[in-house]
């Protein structure tokens, strides 16, 4: 089956609430309380929707700070094994909620950067399209072609933000 029956990725308006559970395992932290949220619901064994990743994403002008993403694993041993294999074919969860929001944010924004310190993290960040920068743990994902100076001037106002 496609991955869609099994995986439901949305911006959520007022996402922390259903971000909170998986925020706070990961992190031991309250979730961001600001715009903008991206949650990907699983249907498990028993046909019920479950929050299962989180993405947080913060606007600075024209670009997205992408940070806090974590997935709950619990949610991830109640999936179907139809499921299992159907994450797997395109990257795992986290790497499948990350390119859904590339395509959805891409458009209204010059650049999308991720701070990540994680290996496991760091591979699905490039392989949906991010690119390491010259400062450590900074990826950057550019929707459209940029002059260099220009993307630059884009990592530099991201650099400057980090940690996020």
């Amino acid at each position: 089956m496609e991955i869609d029956h099994w995986v439901n990725v949305a911006e959520v308006e007022h996402g922390q609430p259903l971000a909170e559970p998986i925020f706070q395992r990961r992190y031991r932290a309250s979730a961001p309380d600001f715009p903008y949220h991206v949650i990907a619901s699983c249907r498990t064994t028993q046909e019920v929707w479950v929050p299962a990743c989180y993405i947080h994403f913060t606007a600075i002008d024209r670009i997205l700070l992408g940070g806090g993403a974590c997935v709950d694993d619990r949610v991830l041993r109640q999936l179907p094994e139809a499921a299992r294999l159907a994450l797997h074919a395109v990257g795992g969860l986290y790497q499948h909620t990350l390119r859904w929001s590339l395509e959805h944010f891409g458009p209204r924004c010059d650049a999308i950067f991720g701070y990540c310190g994680d290996a496991l993290a760091e591979r699905a960040d490039l392989a949906v399209g991010f690119q390491k920068t010259e400062h450590r743990h900074l990826l950057a994902y550019f929707p459209a072609p940029l002059p260099d100076a220009e993307r630059q001037v884009l990592i530099q106002r991201a650099h400057e933000a980090s940690p996020f």
